[in-house]
């Protein structure tokens, strides 16, 4: 069964790459239901690439786990997540091998998925590496999501092919749950900021029961893992707060990338932040928008809002820009002119302190790489 919101949880990709092993995955399980992530709605734990021997069974055929790394077995592993009421996930690349060259599941499609399916998977990340012909993506992961279909487990499909060949236009034909249009994320804010607003012409490209992901989060990493930056600067906590809260305000599935055994107080407070993920899982899952044009020449700030379910709508005031920035925002703008008689009751989601705005407009004030949120209700003037 597809989601009707977005799916929530881990994934060892950003911290550990190629550095992972049975012992790392129980640990971080364990930890996962000890933090209270599950109790906040997150489930998948994930496996990506590495996870593997380098080549197939001669005999079966069959993609075979690392013995060193997962000396008892995929199926163990998925057990031990599935006695913690968590669901499993796992990677497979739609190419002959994968972006980390171990093997793909290219012409392997329906062995692969009977494979999952017997070991207890429930989420398939499924990559777009070494490709053998190119320009055929829809073909792939229509013959993924048909192996899937069949192969007698419900299993989340994950489609990241990067966003390449206009995916947005036939990912939902493939069956798939969620689906990558970006390129793969940095735990740099240029990253955030770039794979943010490349989501903005995008925002009718996501719905219920296929939902499109922006990239697993790098919230909390502080520079320590696969995915660090070069010399990007170490993010700070208020860029974070700016990354969860897009990825929640833009409706995506929101995937941990970092280290949850060592996650400290303020990141684990940001992740769980009840008011956040109520708006990401909004069960009516309306696409958001921009309300207010960016002046010529001065992309800062952006507003984005989003209706909610009854009469709330959610409102982001986001300055990725370099300098801080001041203006005015016109509730004409969110269907509210001033003759409704109406203005809004605001609860921001981080401080929880309630304010509201004139009638006809909300003053604000950002600071560089900095958000507000807020939860809105309209109420008469």
């Amino acid at each position: 069964m597809n989601p009707k919101t977005p799916p929530l949880g881990w994934n060892t990709w950003n911290t550990f790459g190629e550095k992972i092993n049975e012992q790392l995955i129980l640990q971080s399980v364990d930890k996962f239901v000890e933090l209270g992530l599950k109790d906040a709605g997150y489930e998948y734990v994930v496996i990506d690439d590495c996870w593997s021997m380098r080549e197939r069974d001669p005999k079966t055929n069959e993609i075979v786990p690392d013995p060193v790394k997962f000396p008892r077995g995929m199926k163990f592993v998925a057990d031990y997540v599935h006695r913690k009421g968590l669901k499993f996930g796992m990677y497979s690349c739609a190419g002959t091998r994968t972006c980390a060259d171990y093997p793909g599941s290219y012409d392997h499609e329906f062995l692969d998925a009977r494979t999952f399916a017997r070991w207890g998977v429930d989420f398939l990340k499924y990559d777009y590496c070494d490709m053998p012909f190119s320009g055929q993506a829809e073909f792939y992961y229509r013959r993924m999501g048909q192996a899937l279909r069949t192969c007698g487990r419900d299993i989340l499909f994950s489609a990241c092919n990067w966003g390449s060949e206009d995916v947005w236009r036939w990912i939902r034909t493939t069956g798939a749950g969620m689906y990558r249009s970006t390129g793969d994320i940095f735990d740099a804010f240029e990253s955030t900021k770039s794979i943010a607003v490349s989501q903005m012409p995008k925002f009718d490209t996501s719905a219920p029961y296929c939902f499109n992901d922006m990239d697993m989060l790098t919230v909390g990493m502080y520079k320590k893992g696969n995915v660090a930056h070069g010399n990007a600067a170490t993010q700070t906590f208020d860029e974070y707060k700016v990354q969860f809260g897009a990825w929640c305000v833009w409706g995506s599935p929101l995937m941990l990338g970092c280290d949850i055994r060592s996650m400290d107080k303020e990141t684990l407070a940001l992740v769980t932040n009840k008011e956040l993920l109520k708006i990401n899982q909004d069960p009516l899952a309306l696409q958001p928008y921009m309300p207010e044009t960016c002046w010529p020449n001065k992309e800062e700030p952006r507003v984005a809002a989003r209706l909610l379910e009854g009469k709330d709508l959610a409102l982001m005031f986001v300055n990725f820009g370099e300098n801080d920035a001041w203006g005015r925002f016109h509730l004409e703008r969110v269907g509210l002119p001033y003759q409704s008689g109406m203005k809004l009751k605001m609860r921001d989601v981080f401080t929880k302190k309630i304010s509201y705005s004139g009638r006809d407009t909300v003053p604000y004030h950002i600071p560089a790489h900095t958000c507000q949120v807020y939860r809105c209700t309209p109420v008469n003037a």
